[in-house]
């Protein structure tokens, strides 16, 4: 089980967790699939049939129904990865082998709203943590997420669940990579409400089937491409496995991995678990090119989110765990809008937020948009935060023809996790495409604190490994990786110089934090630059020359990561490279930075389609 003992910071760190008598005892997980083998001697010690139920039979036994080709294993095989019994000489072993497990046979049928509304209640105060590997069509064209009872369920686990602190519900990020879908279009990833797990491979790759996206919170690992290993575990008809695969592998790691929390702690909340997993996560040895700092100095990635998720160092933080403040959000709609998009084209929005009761300090972030498209695989939708976090809320999916657009869709981010809300936030919206588009509605709805979790008044969490020594160690990148340069974005969010502040050029201000600043200064982290730093630009560049008013507040947006210096967000804005790479104009418009080994190959061709057409 090379994903449990590896060492080296290559595996998910449970044995030391293990060694400290943590094994999940008291937790309970159930999983949400297509079955259970109750009696399968690797899950009949730690099986609960309070936890357990047939929706689709309408009865108390979840056992899978069987047939020639084992269809329905993938409960069975996802509940060993929780909780299959130690010291027994079968199978494997479960990540939390002293927890209860469960399961709800609920796929092999028909779907329903209120099947799923079923499940995701059942026994709510019994049941400490859900774990889902299914969603919408991973087709990269479908658009979907829970009914109107599922998202009742969902609210109700959360507020009454586990006697008001809260079901936990896991929720694997899903399997389209190859389709180039994107699981912010999926509503149970894309939800506040789950905790979204991606996968990362043997090797620390993104794999091939990963969807990314910004509401993606963490990692753990599962199969890669040929040749890499894959999950072990419990097997249909009393059998095992070594070829457990996807991301429906790795939610069930990451449910067990959250049994030994609360194990550690039973009193964390579900928020509670949200914000461990992100103080925890490790970024390194995950090789990705969209790694980036954000505001408040945490590492994150659309394919990976925070990091992997770290074991033992989520229950040595859970021991001294303080509950985090209470949620508060607001709701910042933008003005009544009607703004054609022509084809290839982009529009920029801004909307500034001076006010936001109760909220200080930023957990989830949801745009909400009513877009009308042609094609509605054509758009591309980026959000910049106050502190230049920058996101993708959208990425092209080259499947979707629908015409039906996004009607309030609530497009979610977790990467501005700590960050202040206050200041202006940028909307983009590209639409590569031949066919016009046009956005109705936007808003933003931020969900937060108005302080600070007790943990991040004093970082230091004694009981660490000295390799763990906090949470700065867990979100950010260790630049004496070989990987660094492929891993991180060159510490994209670099401190502003004391030098370069300039207090007196502030002329809106919200207590410490500036919200707009002198026109001829920039707003970059809250503060008023003269200049913005490399690998940022000046947002004027994006915005038309005939507005005016607050709509032209300059702030200092991210380049694309590829581009050292910039004019704008895209990789074909680039004005200057990093050593590896070197400017190569396409067009009068276009320029890109190439790595110099791809230019020399290009250029020995007579055409190429970076370069031709």
């Amino acid at each position: 089980m090379w994903y449990l003992n590896r060492g080296g910071g290559l595996d998910m760190n449970v044995i030391p967790a293990w060694m400290e008598g943590i094994t999940g005892k008291g937790a309970v997980v159930t999983i949400l699939d297509d079955g259970l083998e109750k009696d399968h001697p690797d899950l009949v010690q730690n099986y609960d049939p309070l936890a357990s139920y047939d929706v689709n039979g309408q009865d108390s036994d979840p056992s899978p129904r069987y047939d020639m080709i084992d269809s329905n294993r993938h409960g069975t095989r996802c509940a060993g990865e929780v909780a299959a019994t130690s010291n027994n000489s079968v199978c494997a072993l479960g990540v939390a082998h002293g927890a209860q497990v469960g399961g709800v046979r609920m796929l092999d049928g028909d779907v329903t709203d209120a099947v799923e509304a079923r499940s995701l209640s059942l026994n709510p105060h019994h049941i400490d943590i859900y774990s889902a590997s299914w969603g919408p069509d991973d087709d990269g064209k479908t658009v979907d997420g829970p009914g109107e009872l599922a998202t009742r369920a969902f609210i109700e686990g959360v507020t009454k669940g586990r006697n008001g602190k809260g079901s936990i519900f896991i929720w694997a990020s899903g399997n389209g990579g190859r389709d180039h879908d994107n699981c912010n279009c999926d509503g149970y990833t894309n939800s506040i409400y789950s905790l979204s797990i991606s996968s990362a491979t043997e090797h620390g790759h993104v794999p091939w089937y990963s969807e990314a996206c910004s509401s993606t919170l963490a990692s753990t690992y599962s199969s890669g491409a040929v040749g890499e290993r894959q999950v072990v575990t419990t097997d249909l008809r009393h059998s095992c496995t070594s070829s457990h695969t996807g991301t429906s592998a790795s939610a069930p790691l990451a449910a067990g991995i959250c049994a030994l929390a609360l194990e550690a702690n039973p009193n964390l909340t579900w928020r509670d678990m949200q914000h461990i997993v992100v103080r925890t996560a490790r970024p390194q040895n995950l090789i990705a090119p969209d790694w980036q700092t954000n505001g408040v100095g945490r590492n994150v990635s659309h394919s990976f989110g925070y990091g992997l998720m770290d074991a033992y160092a989520m229950v040595q933080l859970a021991r001294n765990w303080i509950t985090v403040p209470e949620q508060h959000k607001c709701e910042i709609p933008a003005p009544h809008l009607l703004k054609p998009i022509p084809a290839k084209s982009v529009v920029v929005l801004q909307l500034q937020v001076k006010e936001c009761e109760g909220v200080e300090v930023l957990e989830h972030v949801q745009a909400k948009l009513t877009i009308f498209s042609q094609r509605r695989g054509d758009l591309n939708i980026q959000l910049t935060s106050p502190m230049g976090t920058r996101v993708t809320l959208l990425a092209h999916r080259a499947h979707d023809n629908s015409r039906s657009g996004f009607n309030v869709w609530p497009f979610m981010s977790v990467h501005s996790w700590g960050e202040s809300p206050f200041g202006t936030w940028q909307l983009e919206i590209h639409n590569d495409g031949r066919l016009l588009a046009q956005v109705k509605t936007w808003q933003l709805t931020l969900y937060g604190t108005t302080t600070p979790p007790a943990y991040d008044l004093h970082k230091k969490v004694g009981g660490f490994p000295s390799s763990y020594n906090d949470d700065i160690f867990h979100n950010s990148i260790d630049d004496s990786s070989s990987n660094w340069r492929m891993v991180e974005n060159r510490k994209d969010i670099m401190e502003v110089e004391g030098k370069q502040n300039s207090v007196s050029s502030c002329v809106k201000a919200e207590g410490n934090l500036c919200l707009e600043c002198d026109p001829n200064e920039m707003l970059y982290k809250n503060t008023c630059i003269q200049r913005c730093k490399e690998k940022f630009y000046n947002s004027l560049l994006d915005i038309p020359g005939d507005i005016t008013g607050p709509e032209r507040n300059q702030t200092c947006l991210a380049c694309h990561y590829t581009c050292r210096n910039c004019m704008g967000s895209l990789d074909s804005q680039c004005t200057g490279c990093y050593g590896d790479a070197k400017l190569y104009n396409v067009s009068a418009t276009e320029t890109y930075c190439y790595p110099v080994s791809l230019i020399s190959d290009v250029l020995s061709e007579k055409c190429c389609d970076f370069f031709c057409n």
